[in-house]
């Protein structure tokens, strides 16, 4: 049976998903470390004193920032006891990930999510969204080979549109809970 301090979870999906709501529920609930590749990019864009647009256009030319985030990504997988959200944890967590979830929605969804989240209007929070999703998309096939919109590494994919956060929240634990019990 996988014991809750060898539980590695990653999760990943698209900005505005609900990635960082639900990794920070899932390490409370099941008592696990957390670790947020998006909270580390946003440090360094705080630290910069850039956004995280800006920050996307610089990563473009300076695959430092990727690479270290990367790195250590990959380092908390190995010590097992962590939820990881990022997106490419689930490819950067590797053979330590327990279970590799998938978060999306559609992008006025998402857009609108962002907007209300960061107090910005939405045809801003649509620019800047796309032009991210851009740069990233640009920046992971350059440096890893990685295509983004490759899905054939997660095990559960989960629009969450069409539930409320607490329901999503519900709908992972099952799929953990189950997970858990049948190893």
């Amino acid at each position: 049976m996988l014991e809750k301090g060898q539980l590695v979870i990653t999760i990943s999906g698209p900005p505005g998903s609900g990635k960082s709501f639900c990794a920070e529920q899932l390490a409370k609930l099941y008592g696990l470390r957390l670790v947020s590749s998006g909270g580390l990019f946003r440090a360094i864009a705080k630290e910069r004193s850039c956004t995280l647009a800006e920050l996307s256009k610089i990563a473009e030319s300076d695959y430092s920032i990727d690479l270290e985030i990367d790195k250590r990504t990959k380092e908390e997988a190995s010590k097992g006891g962590v939820v990881i959200e990022g997106r490419l944890s689930a490819w950067f967590a590797g053979p330590h990930a327990s279970f590799k979830i998938y978060l999306t929605a559609p992008l006025t969804v998402r857009v609108q999510r962002i907007a209300e989240r960061d107090g910005i209007p939405f045809q801003r929070a649509l620019k800047e969204t796309l032009d991210r999703e851009l740069s990233e998309r640009k920046r992971y096939l350059a440096i890893y080979g990685i295509d983004v919109d490759d899905f054939s590494v997660y095990d559960l994919m989960l629009n969450t549109a069409h539930f409320g956060k607490e329901e999503v929240i519900k709908i992972l634990k099952s799929a953990i809970d189950s997970l858990l019990s049948s190893r």
